[in-house]
């Protein structure tokens, strides 16, 4: 509940035009002076203000001004308006001291760099720029992006630290969160990656025109040894009957 009535002034004004308060009561109801009051009612203040009914705006009831007015110890309270004002919500980037504006190019790149996640419409709540400033520097065809240096705007003074935790925290939520229950990949193993269906998957192949691996040739131990203790051919006895007639 409010602690002063909407429009003190014109609701003084009101007040000692129709009603037989004294200037104390309006004074202590409207948090004004009582010399203060004592002028509007000689005409000396509040010239051309026109009273705003108390009663009608649902500060005060009849019943109140009434006990008021028999008792002059009592003071008015006052009662819950029926006019709604509503509040006034700041438009447009934040006001960032004449000091300060040369360092949120700074502060600028150090949120696109640190902080990826945060839309152009925080930043700009951050620091107090526009659009086309934060897609330039993330361009980089800002016309001093060569110079910038990425600086915490919280140590510039731009922002708290509890306002950019509180931005962070909003773009984490924002952000796409990886599916519930989704299996996780694994790797596979060394038969499933070299079989027939794997090699044919790999090469966008059909698994029966694929290339098949050939088999192992069995080896016969006994055709083997077989071979080794067969005589030797021709040509080595005729190296031998060579290498006789040689000898004197």
């Amino acid at each position: 509940m409010a602690n002063t009535p909407l429009m003190p002034k014109a609701t003084a004004v009101w007040l000692v035009d129709n009603t037989a308060l004294s200037f104390t009561q309006i004074a202590t109801f409207c948090k004004l002076h009582p010399l203060e009051v004592k002028a509007i009612a000689d005409g000396e203040a509040a010239q051309g203000i026109k009273g705003l009914d108390p009663v009608l705006t649902g500060q005060l009831t009849r019943e109140e001004v009434e006990r008021a007015q028999n008792d002059p110890n009592y003071q008015l309270k006052l009662h819950g308006s029926k006019v709604v004002v509503p509040e006034t919500k700041r438009r447009g980037p934040r006001y960032t001291p004449v000091s300060r504006r040369q360092d949120r190019p700074n502060a600028i790149l150090w949120l696109v760099r640190n902080h990826p996640e945060l839309k152009d419409a925080q930043i700009m709540r951050l620091v107090g720029t526009t659009k086309p400033t934060i897609a330039a520097i993330r361009d980089r065809t800002h016309w001093n992006s060569a110079n910038l240096t990425p600086s915490d705007p919280v140590t510039l003074g731009l922002c708290s630290q509890l306002e950019l935790d509180i931005e962070v925290e909003k773009a984490a939520k924002n952000a796409p969160q990886p599916m519930v229950g989704e299996p996780a990949e694994t790797l596979m193993s060394v038969d499933d990656s070299t079989s027939e269906d794997a090699i044919a998957a790999a090469f966008s192949l059909d698994p029966n025109t694929a290339p098949k691996r050939e088999e192992e040739e069995e080896i016969d131990v006994d055709a083997v040894f077989a071979n080794l203790n067969s005589p030797k051919e021709a040509d080595g006895d005729d190296e031998t009957d060579g290498d006789s007639s040689n000898k004197l």
